[in-house]
């Protein structure tokens, strides 16, 4: 049986539907903290559990008959939540209903250097994974496309785009990397341990973004490069909490360090076609 943690998330809900190409809806759960949000993946004819990372007895009843479990990794940190708990919380599940591979959605820049506090999250549950008994796979994802246009399309709106210098950023899709998990899921024969990075087919800047979009929309604004602290007092100010604005502004300083920059092959030779370009992303993206 293949369990999807996460389903009412873009990524999650992307991955059971594509797992469905693959194996019957009957050999398919999703688990999800509100399972009334995916009626959806119940019409498909999912299993639907109720599933929440900060409730460990709902995961092993979630987690149970898994034989295959992707563990969606949490955003808790950008909302002051603890994530590596809440992994702690299903590697131990996962463990005790003795799930054969956990697939986890790391990230490419995973490490306890990066500029990027996500990256230390991952970089230690990816230790937690190895030091588990589980066989288990890290799926080292390239930084969503979606975040970054969603960034860009908020400062059109804005009518100014505010930044501090950035660098290239391997933006990949959801769909793409949605359909490699569901790849690995069904696949017994990659071997454990992190992924090769799993990236679109260019690393664009922030400043490249802006400039798609305005091919896109004929729209143009300005953009101010500010220095860190100048940028993060302006966050701040804005009403972003201090943690949140600390993020935002280790995104840009970790993309100027290189730490996203890679761009790999591994996606497209796990898909068998190459990935979507991030104007392609645009062109699928309704709200610009």
């Amino acid at each position: 049986m293949f369990v999807i943690s996460g389903a009412s998330g873009q990524l999650g809900r992307a991955v059971v539907k594509k797992i469905l190409q693959y194996v019957p809806s009957n050999q398919v759960v999703a688990t999800c903290r509100d399972p009334s949000k995916v009626g959806d993946l119940v019409n498909m004819g999912v299993t639907v559990r109720y599933g929440d990372f900060m409730n460990p007895e709902s995961l092993i009843q979630a987690f149970r008959g898994a034989s295959q479990l992707l563990i969606v990794s949490s955003n808790a940190r950008s909302h002051g939540g603890d994530p590596l708990s809440q992994h702690q919380n299903a590697i131990h599940a996962a463990q005790k209903v003795g799930v054969k591979r956990v697939v986890y959605t790391s990230h490419m820049a995973a490490s306890e250097f990066s500029a990027f506090p996500p990256m230390h999250d991952h970089f230690e549950t990816e230790k937690m994974l190895k030091a588990s008994s589980l066989n288990w796979i890290a799926l080292r994802h390239g930084f969503y496309g979606a975040s970054g246009i969603s960034m860009v399309t908020k400062a059109f709106k804005m009518g100014s785009f505010e930044i501090a210098k950035d660098g290239p950023i391997s933006w990949t899709a959801h769909d793409d990397l949605a359909e490699a998990a569901a790849i690995i899921l069904c696949d017994k024969s990659y071997k454990s341990g992190p992924t090769s990075p799993l990236t679109g087919p260019e690393a664009l800047s922030f400043i490249d973004l802006l400039e798609l979009v305005t091919n896109e929309t004929g729209k143009l604004i300005p953009i101010n490069i500010l220095p860190d602290e100048e940028l993060r007092a302006n966050l701040v100010s804005n009403g972003l909490p201090a943690r949140a604005a600390n993020i935002i502004l280790g995104l840009y300083i970790a993309a100027r360090k290189g730490e996203f920059a890679q761009v790999d092959s591994t996606l497209a030779n796990i898909l068998g076609r190459r990935p979507m370009t991030v104007e392609e992303l645009l062109k699928n993206t309704s709200n610009i």
